[in-house]
């Protein structure tokens, strides 16, 4: 016997026809003398029916199966008896009669149900990954995981792409996070890195003539987890020779547009750009939920002349006083506002200043005593305020200012319900910084990574002053959540050697890290850029899921660990011999 159909597939027009159909026992039921076993696969599942007076050796055996047991059924496909039929199922009007059945496995009584409902800590889920992965949530993400990536590769194929590999042992060029290291058993002393992303090597196929390639793959950093990352992950990788910023977020637009298709959801390009600083300025945050409104304004100006002590020391000092609108004041109680006080503090903000906007288009709030008439009328008019709406302002330093207030903008969107959950709202954020000082290090660190192209207009500042270089780097944001960036990347040698020395970069360390790089460079390399999509990150963000873990197969727990296989485990002492490894543990305290 081979299988004809899925079982989720038996619909009306097999009635009267014979089926086989293989699958795991979801529930056995005994009604009356019948039994009935709901089989299911990963298509769904189907209602089989057997009649001891049709066939008493197959009834068995029915009655003796138990929840998942993997069985093999034949049998005819009827229309279910009036009143019977379960609209919730998508074989709910049609049964099989069973005419054969065979065990083909038994299973030990289980851990949990297979069903959606139950409620299962991430623990246990991770340790039955096998079991877990039955449960049809499960099935039907990985199944629309697959179906996007096709949609992906269709789409990029269709538009000229080339979808080339790129090696995942290779140098370690650490870019910001970890990496993972692999000893070489033939190169003793030596160790390989799994790659943190394939940048160094996309570039390098620009530089070969590919000029349009992609590729869906795996990227590996060792860096503390959180729901969003994951020390091994997926993204879809592309870049383009002879382009500028504009043609690789086209692109971009087009493949997302395609994923979402396949999701059945219609987004529209082209996406709204938002240089960096206006982000900043406006949301708080250079990744911008778009769903709702409420954007800060720069109040700094009403106060330049006041008597307050507070907003006058902070005017004097240079800080900036960033004010949020809450047009839903009127539901923030004077507990609410505490409690955004005490947030706002515990951000490292030295206060937070709230304002009730009363009837008669005054302030109520601790300060208006302080405040001049001239002062709250500026106030009202900058902020467009109305009766009912409550002002939020804090003065600190420009960027500490905006990120604070925008984390509270983020907080009050969830708790006054202002996001429409099943929008799907996306932005390029554009004109980075193309570096900034570390303050531990004392040295300059790359915003994106080392080999974005500063603008050209910027290019002369790189000596004279290089904080304030803009990068020609894109990040694509979908409903607060990065979900991709790109540059377009330095193409000539002196550029790039000039960044690796406003880096710290030493000349030798250059030359060990990326000589390959700064060689192929000189043999006539054409302007390129392209970007990478986080896969994992998209998948998760369209199916509703709360962590990436549950669009992953065999995701790490947030301690790095697979709790169904037990790795990371220890290795044999001839492995280590083997690579010339002596592990060291870290004393522990008595």
């Amino acid at each position: 016997m081979k299988r004809t159909c899925y079982c989720g597939d038996v619909n009306e027009d097999m009635i009267g026809k014979e089926v086989i159909l293989e699958g795991w026992v979801n529930r056995n039921r005994d009604h009356g003398g019948l039994t009935f076993i709901d089989l299911r696969d990963r298509e769904g599942l189907v209602q089989v029916v057997f009649d001891p007076a049709t066939d008493p050796k197959a009834h068995e055996i029915a009655k003796k199966t138990k929840p998942e047991y993997v069985l093999r059924i034949e049998g005819i496909v009827r229309r279910r008896p009036e009143g019977t039929e379960n609209p919730k199922l998508k074989t709910g009007n049609v049964e099989v009669v069973g005419k054969r059945i065979e065990i083909l496995n038994t299973s030990l009584p289980l851990p949990f149900k297979i069903e959606d409902e139950i409620d299962l800590s991430e623990e246990v889920r991770l340790r039955y990954r096998y079991l877990d992965l039955r449960r049809p949530s499960m099935q039907k993400r990985l199944i629309l995981r697959h179906r996007l990536a096709q949609a992906a590769r269709r789409y990029l194929t269709e538009q000229g792409f080339i979808e080339l590999e790129t090696p995942f042992l290779t140098k370690s060029t650490p870019e910001g996070a970890r990496d993972f290291l692999v000893p070489s058993r033939l190169n003793p002393g030596k160790f390989y890195a799994l790659p943190q992303s394939p940048q160094l090597f996309k570039q390098i196929f620009m530089i070969s003539g590919f000029d349009k390639y992609f590729q869906i793959v795996k990227c590996f950093r060792d860096e503390d987890l959180r729901a969003d990352r994951q020390p091994e992950f997926t993204q879809i990788d592309l870049e383009m020779a002879f382009v500028e910023r504009e043609d690789v977020m086209e692109a971009t637009e087009g493949v997302l547009k395609a994923i979402f298709k396949e999701a059945g959801i219609d987004i529209e390009t082209p996406f709204v750009r938002i240089p960096y600083k206006k982000a900043m300025d406006k949301y708080g945050s250079d990744k911008p939920d778009l769903r709702f409104d409420m954007e800060m304004e720069t109040v700094t100006e009403v106060f330049e002349e006041t008597e307050f002590k507070v907003l006058k020391e902070a005017v004097e000092k240079g800080k900036s006083i960033k004010a949020l609108k809450v047009k839903e004041g009127v539901k923030l109680s004077r507990k609410d506002l505490d409690d955004l006080i005490n947030m706002a503090i515990s951000e490292g903000a030295g206060g937070l200043i709230w304002a009730r906007i009363t009837e008669d288009r005054k302030l109520q709030s601790p300060i208006s005593k302080f405040l001049k008439e001239k002062e709250i009328t500026m106030l009202i008019e900058k902020m467009q305020a109305e009766p009912g709406n409550v002002l939020l302002m804090v003065a600190e330093e420009w960027e500490k200012a905006c990120t604070i207030l925008g984390k509270i903008r983020l907080f009050l969107g969830e708790k006054l319900n202002l996001i429409d959950k099943d929008r799907f709202v996306f932005c390029w954020i554009t004109d980075f910084p193309l570096l900034e000082w570390d303050e531990d290090e004392k040295r300059f660190i790359a915003v994106h990574h080392p080999f974005t192209s500063p603008m050209d207009e910027d290019m002369y500042l790189l000596d004279e002053d290089p904080g304030k270089v803009r990068a020609k780097a894109y990040d694509v944001v979908l409903n607060g959540q990065e979900i991709g960036g790109g540059s377009i990347r330095i193409h000539r040698k002196e550029i790039q050697e000039k960044i690796f020395k406003l880096l710290d970069i030493k000349e030798e360390e250059a030359k060990i890290k990326f000589g390959f790089l700064l060689e192929a460079l000189q043999y006539g390399a054409p302007p390129h850029g392209g970007l990478a999509l986080g896969f994992d990150r998209i998948v998760a963000i369209i199916t509703g899921s709360h962590s990436i873990r549950d669009v992953i197969p065999f995701p790490k727990t947030q301690k790095a660990q697979c709790l169904m296989t037990g790795a990371p485990s220890e290795v044999s002492k001839k492995q280590l011999e083997e690579l010339f490894i002596k592990v060291v543990l870290p004393k522990t305290k008595k």
